[in-house]
């Protein structure tokens, strides 16, 4: 068994994605991108015609824009300084759904930041991934942190123990994002984080008999 370790999301919890995904859109795509339409498939749309965009000329805007605009992301407000604290009580490592493709970039990307981290590539849930981490490393206690409600979910089910703290730090959208239900806590600033993580990891693994329901902390 080894130190405490948290395992955490990158785009909206440790760097910005969708504001600058929106202001590329804007500038190079005459693409208008609403923020608050909880579905990419209606959220995206030609300035010029109003119409969605076509499902397949989405995901060719994500990639692109991971291709050759990560440069934009800058760190959600607290949260390089705040792993930086913590990573004197816990391991850290870094669990993105970006495509292998950009995972070289976003190593380096988050290093550049001042975050030297283990990064792991992810398509899909979470938890399994997850799960798999927490079996070859075997630390005391797990945390995960994400801004999807879907990832609490699945970690939930693979690996019930960890504690999962829902963060949306994008203050744009974090309004109109619910609670993740299967998340022991939402929090969407690094400040109150820290301290909620802190007390948890001292607490040990999550308790797994406990019916969660979004709470906040």
């Amino acid at each position: 068994m080894s130190r405490p370790l948290i395992i955490t999301d990158c785009d909206e919890v440790l760097l910005h994605m969708v504001v600058p995904f929106r202001q590329w859109l804007d500038e190079t795509h005459d693409v208008h991108f609403d923020m608050h339409d909880r579905s990419f498939a209606e959220a995206l749309r030609h300035k010029d015609s109003g119409e969605p965009l076509e499902r397949e000329l989405v995901w060719q805007l994500l990639i692109g824009f991971f291709d050759t605009e990560m440069h934009r992301q800058a760190p959600v407000a607290g949260a390089v300084e705040a792993l930086l604290r913590l990573s004197r009580i816990a391991d850290i490592e870094v669990l993105t759904n970006i495509g292998e493709r950009h995972h070289g970039q976003r190593v380096e990307q988050l290093a550049s930041h001042g975050l030297a981290l283990p990064v792991h590539w992810n398509q899909g849930g979470k938890g399994r991934p997850l799960a798999a981490i927490v079996a070859a490393r075997r630390p005391s206690v797990t945390l995960f942190i994400d801004d999807l409600a879907d990832h609490h979910h699945s970690v939930a089910t693979h690996a019930p123990d960890v504690w999962r703290l829902h963060m949306v730090g994008e203050p744009e959208i974090a309004a109109g994002v619910p609670a993740a239900p299967y998340a022991h806590a939402r929090i969407d600033d690094w400040a109150s984080a820290e301290t909620w993580i802190t007390q948890r990891l001292a607490q040990g693994p999550a308790p797994t008999d406990s019916l969660i329901t979004g709470a906040t902390a």
